[in-house]
């Protein structure tokens, strides 16, 4: 069973966490157990990591689903970045509404669709993994149920998630229609002879499905409006830890079934890539919510994620996990001072640097890291993903442009930086401190320090 208890683990613990509602209306009971779940499942990864490394890739289903090396150490890896997540944010995550037990459980019920997506070999498992990771996040967005603004959040999101699993599916129909099998392998082999419009067709449709899954221009129009009516203490969530798991679906179908014709779909790839950086970087900069512009901040990350969809080599599914974990911890550690804000915009940073230095350095190693600064991990994250374009032989001009858009990013996240550092403000006090949660910050900000300075922790 080594490789699929991370599954069957997330599964059974989101279970548990509803019964615990139904019993204990007590929140601290709830986020006890949350925490401990999470924990558990970081557990569980690791023990299904350890039983990968001795037999090499274990298969269940008829080979539907394969756990590979790779993949049970995106596994151990992300439930790592969700357990720091939840230590975070779990008393934010209850203060959203009542039903804080149910919060935790649909993040449990999540993670089984990340661990699915990791190890999908077959169309099948691929479109039950999206939606099990899709249709809990529906209900997260509009979590706040007394706020209008999450609500619609939580509308816009189930219909833009219900037209692009319509596109999914279009595109699945058609790849079966020309390969006779869902398998990604016999997929792959049906490539090898004359081509025709069928299968073309069908790889646009799933390139768009998943635009929209990890909010990649131009299908990202609903990406800030979403991220911003989310509950802040849910949005991180949203914008990493499932975000990155679309992105390993996305390889792993784009590597293992649309490898043998990389011609045919790598220059519409290098458009979606370059119009998400440049819209991605370049609305950003306009924004005045902080809140809004890390949502259009992530897509301008999702476009540096996309070089390693476009590249077929070792060094690109390398470079997605560090990329992922790197991304994950600094933007859990912005979010985590942003929620402790009243004032969303760039003055309600004003004087924090003075106010609360721990706050405010924590904050600023991860937006270094999100700009790409060195010795922080997102310097390498953006170093490795444009090497493995390089070796693929993407045209110099694109990675050029993508370095240009990176000093873009430098900008708008040195703006909060001046607003924490070099702008006053007459409030004394901004926000209680707890120190349990200083700690965690400082955990996490040093971890991306030691990640950019290590990067075989990840890679290795």
């Amino acid at each position: 069973m080594g490789g699929i208890m991370s599954i069957v683990a997330a599964a059974i613990l989101g279970v548990v966490l509803m019964f615990v509602g139904l019993i204990s209306k007590k929140s601290s009971v709830v986020r006890t157990v949350g925490v401990v779940s999470f924990a558990v499942l970081l557990g569980v990864s690791i023990f299904d990591f350890t039983a990968i490394e001795t037999v090499g890739t274990s298969s269940f289903f008829n080979d539907m689903l394969s756990i590979t090396r790779s993949g049970a150490w995106f596994n151990v890896l992300i439930s790592a970045c969700a357990f720091i997540y939840i230590l975070i944010f779990n008393k934010s995550i209850a203060n959203v509404g009542k039903n804080d037990a149910e919060y935790f459980a649909l993040m449990l019920f999540i993670m089984v669709g990340v661990f699915m997506l990791s190890g999908y070999n077959h169309l099948l498992i691929l479109f039950i993994g999206v939606e099990i990771l899709s249709i809990p996040q529906y209900i997260l967005a509009g979590s706040d149920k007394k706020n209008i603004k999450s609500n619609e959040a939580s509308l816009k999101y189930f219909l833009m998630g219900a037209f692009s699993t319509g596109i999914l599916l279009m595109g699945i129909t058609l790849i079966y229609g020309h390969a006779g099998s869902f398998g990604i392998e016999q997929i792959a082999g049906s490539f090898k002879g004359e081509m025709s419009a069928l299968p073309l067709i069908g790889v646009m449709l799933l390139l768009i499905a998943f635009g929209f899954k990890v909010s990649a221009a131009p299908m990202h129009w609903w990406t800030a409006d979403v991220y911003d009516g989310t509950p802040t203490a849910i949005t991180p969530f949203m914008a990493t830890i499932v975000k990155v798991a679309a992105f390993i679906g996305f390889i792993n179908l784009f590597h293992g079934a649309f490898g043998e014709i990389h011609s045919s779909w790598k220059l519409t790839m290098a458009v979606v890539l370059c119009a998400t950086l440049f819209i991605g970087n370049l609305t950003a900069v306009y924004q005045q919510s902080v809140k809004r512009m890390l949502a259009y901040s992530s897509i301008a990350q999702a476009g540096f994620m996309l070089f390693a969809v476009f590249s077929l080599n070792a060094n690109a599914e390398a470079s997605i996990l560090y990329y992922a974990v790197s991304y994950t911890l600094a933007s859990i550690g912005v979010f985590a001072v942003l929620i402790k804000l009243k004032d969303y915009t760039y003055e309600g940073f004003n004087g924090l640097g003075k106010a609360h230095p721990v706050y405010a350095i924590t904050a600023t190693v991860c937006l270094l890291s999100l700009a790409g600064i060195p010795i922080t991990s997102g310097f390498f994250a953006k170093y490795f993903v444009l090497t493995a374009a390089m070796e693929q032989g993407l045209w110099i001009g694109i990675i050029v442009f993508a370095v240009l858009m990176a000093a873009v990013s430098v900008y708008y996240y040195f703006r909060v930086l001046r607003a924490m550092f070099f702008a006053t403000t007459e409030q004394k006090t901004l926000f209680e401190v707890n120190s349990t949660e200083q700690f965690l910050l400082i955990v996490n900000a040093a971890l991306v320090i030691l990640l950019g300075i290590f990067p075989q922790f990840v890679l290795g």
